[in-house]
């Protein structure tokens, strides 16, 4: 007994110098070969841009049918890096319009932006249009895909199965030394495949470069000033783009917010925290409460219980379902994703907790829609754009015993998200190093914009949206009692009547205010 402890303690460490060995490899320094030709940092506005050159100023929008949608859809031409314009091959920027329905009461040009990052935001203005009929007849009311996404330029790394590898494959609970080396080799390995396909774009997919192909959207629009909504990672892009171009910007509405004053990496660590609350506090709550439907257990305690249950079979057993594999990361990545929005989600991530707790006594409709679900959680295209804007936008830690601890804790003590955390962290800490300029959000010279916020949002937590609220000088917050994702289009009239309010007059509230949630799995 002694002798097998000591060899598997000999094993332990052995592979425990093996994971520190490929941890500690992220600390080292990009190549100087992968340092992007970028303006270099700064502390303000891009001032430091060079100007606009006439041939993208002198474009002409070819506005046309878009191909699905009641839109009308254009393509702009933008430099690959504004702070070298002839550097390089342009990239293209899909755009799209809605057309203020009533001409007579037209006060300008609303822009709208996707989350994310990776979102594709071309389909956006159609939808504020339709919950916002009011906004609709004053705005025209535009968005885009942003550089990297959709039907724009697109940034490329790793296949779809290599993505499911990354982020489904065993079980990311499994902090043993093995484990670890192995989780840590496929973020590098990802890191790899988006320099290797990424034809040289990696260093110019940032918010920075971004706001910019805004701006040059807005003048191509023959617009001195926009209004502007974005909610989530579009937080982001509102917050740099008023920065940025202060004078430019009328009435913005900063909906579920990033802490736009800080770092990803400190905005990230926040959130397996955030994850977890709304699971124990939201969630495990209205799944008992519903006990009768579901069967998951009469109290958050048992319901927990029985999530645990699955979780620990499929770790130690993979369900194949219609031939989609699951896992106990699609479990975690499935429930996650069900955090956003109660209504919409809470009963949908529920009843797929039954499906694979008893597939056989399911219908076959039911499995196959399961096996769809879960085949592919998190898009290629998705993820090549959201790790290439929050691994370049601000610097990160690249020393990987401190992402081994952190990554360590948020496993323990909220592992809904944590389990995730050195997968997400290790991209990051072995992203090429980029010359991207820092930008200080605070608000001088704006006029006061909007914020908006729940104080249970798993995604965007409380804690961050009031730091940026701090940080952004003028602004207005209203907080939100509940847990949903994104405020405004979720049939919340208070929060509506505030929005809609400030867009059209003008009227903030005199201070932050609140409104009532929806309840839990209602809209």
């Amino acid at each position: 007994m002694h002798l097998f402890s000591r060899k598997r303690k000999t094993a332990r460490r052995a592979g425990a110098a093996a994971a520190c060995a490929l941890l500690a490899a992220a600390a080292l320094p990009a190549a100087a070969a992968n340092a992007a030709p970028g303006a270099g940092p700064s502390t303000g506005p891009s001032a430091t841009a060079p100007p606009v050159p006439e041939r993208y100023r002198a474009q002409r929008l070819d506005w046309h049918p878009c191909a699905s949608g009641p839109l009308e859809c254009a393509t702009m031409a933008v430099p690959r890096d504004w702070y070298h314009p002839d550097a390089g091959p342009n990239l293209s920027i899909e755009v799209s319009r809605h057309r203020a329905t009533d001409p007579a009461k037209r006060r300008g040009v609303l822009m709208v932006a996707a989350g994310g990052p990776g979102s594709s935001g071309l389909g956006r203005p159609a939808g504020l249009a339709a919950y916002g009929p009011k906004l609709a007849a004053a705005y025209d009311i535009v968005g885009f895909d942003q550089r990297g996404v959709g039907a724009s330029t697109r940034v490329v790394c790793s296949d779809q199965d290599g993505v499911d590898a990354l982020f489904t494959s065993g079980d990311l609970r499994d902090r043993s030394p093995r484990a670890l080396a192995r989780t840590v080799e496929r973020a590098r390995a990802f890191v790899r495949d988006c320099e290797r396909n990424s034809g040289g774009l990696l260093p110019y997919i940032t918010t920075d470069q971004a706001v910019h192909d805004m701006d040059l959207y807005r003048a191509l629009l023959g617009e001195d000033r926009i209004s502007y909504f974005g909610p989530s990672y579009a937080t982001v892009l509102g917050a740099y783009y008023a920065t940025e171009f202060p004078r430019r910007v009328d009435r913005v509405v900063l909906d579920s917010n990033v802490d736009f004053t800080s770092t990803w990496q400190a905005f990230q660590l926040g959130q397996p925290a955030s994850f977890q609350r709304r699971y124990e506090q939201d969630f495990l709550p209205w799944l008992a409460a519903n006990d009768a439907t579901y069967h998951q257990g009469s109290t958050p305690a048992a319901a927990q219980a029985s999530y645990e249950r699955l979780r620990a079979a499929l770790s130690e057993h993979p369900l194949d379902i219609e031939g989609t594999v699951v896992t106990a990361n699609h479990l975690d990545v499935a429930a996650s994703d069900a955090m956003y929005n109660a209504a919409g989600r809470f009963a949908s991530f529920a009843s797929l907790l039954g499906v694979l707790e008893h597939p056989e006594q399911a219908p076959a409709p039911a499995r196959t829609a399961v096996a769809a679900r879960l085949k592919h959680l998190m898009g290629a295209p998705f993820v090549a754009d959201y790790f290439a804007v929050t691994c370049a936008d601000t610097p990160w830690n690249r020393d990987g015993r401190f992402w081994l601890a952190q990554s360590g804790a948020a496993t323990r003590d909220a592992p809904l998200v944590g389990a995730r955390a050195l997968t997400f962290a290790s991209i990051c800490a072995n992203w090429p190093r980029t010359a991207t300029p820092r930008v200080k959000v605070t608000g001088a010279g704006l006029p006061p914009v909007l914020m908006l916020n729940s104080t249970n949002d798993p995604a965007t937590y409380y804690e961050a949206a009031v730091r940026a609220h701090r940080g952004l000088a003028g602004s207005r917050l209203v907080t939100v009692d509940g847990g949903d994702h994104g405020q405004y289009q979720n049939g919340n009239a208070c929060v509506d009547a505030h929005v809609e309010a400030y867009l059209l007059d003008g009227a903030l509230p005199a201070e932050d205010t609140r409104c009532a949630g929806n309840p839990a799995g209602t809209a």
